[in-house]
């Protein structure tokens, strides 16, 4: 038996991230004047005076669950054009899941190289290239909550590039972003002066390839750390630094 677990957020009017979707529902009957002229019948000819449903949509690449491209941290990787998402290997996104949980970690916080490596061990896995790693923050669940964009903890650019150097191509969370949030970001800054505090580990992908899958969702059902697969095929869209996903565990349960 095999179980699909969703790992996605959905694009919903209501999300509180700072670029949520425009979403305008179209019903059975408010399509009926565009059907009718499509066809070239009458309004009266349709079936109990209705037509079909829709939806326009209005969102950015990065609204949502969704798969980051190497061009969107740089132009270049290791001084070669950076890879858009439409150019992605498939094969990256297919592959054993790696979870790690830092639900301890608070808000604001960097996850460090060090930590990652202590995940790892807690439990007695090492990680090969091919792997998925998810990384489990909790905050999914402030989606619909304000301040949702600035609730996580982040990856630090050592532990990212930990992962990467490790064979890593894709890596995940359940938060807002990769980094610590924008404003902690800002602050320290503005304290040292120092530019490198600034989008570090997005930025690890100026010189070493990988993607970031951000705003994944329900990792708390994953029943395991390792033992499951993760699909997470981005939607093939030209040239972009980004694209939605659906990304998918799969559980194989007696």
């Amino acid at each position: 038996m095999r179980r699909f677990i969703d790992l996605s957020v959905p694009l919903d009017n209501d999300a509180k991230e700072p670029f949520p979707p425009h979403i305008e529902y179209q019903n059975h009957r408010d399509s009926l004047p565009l059907a009718a002229r499509a066809f070239g019948i009458q309004e009266s000819d349709w079936p109990d005076g209705k037509a079909w449903a829709a939806e326009e949509v209005t969102l950015t690449t990065h609204t949502g669950t969704h798969v980051d491209a190497p061009y969107h941290y740089w132009d270049t990787t290791a001084g070669k054009p950076a890879k858009t998402v439409d150019e992605l290997p498939l094969e990256w996104f297919y592959g054993p899941g790696v979870l790690l949980d830092f639900t301890h970690k608070r808000a604001g916080e960097e996850i460090s190289r060090d930590e990652v490596e202590t995940a790892l061990a807690r439990i007695s896995h090492t990680l090969h290239p091919g792997e998925i790693v998810l990384v489990r923050t909790g905050c999914d669940k402030l989606l619909f909550e304000p301040g949702f964009m600035d609730a996580h903890p982040g990856m630090s650019a050592d532990a990212t590039r930990y992962l990467i150097e490790c064979g890593i191509k894709v890596m995940g969370t359940d938060a807002y972003g990769w980094d610590v949030p924008f404003h902690v970001q800002g602050e320290q800054f503005r304290a040292t002066g120092n530019p490198d505090v600034i989008w570090a580990a997005h930025y690890v992908g100026k010189e070493l390839e990988y993607c970031q899958i951000e705003k994944l969702a329900n990792l708390d059902k994953i029943p395991s750390p390792t033992g499951f697969t993760v699909v997470a095929f981005p939607v093939k869209l030209a040239r972009a630094s980004a694209s939605w996903v659906r990304p998918v565990a799969i559980v194989e349960e007696d």
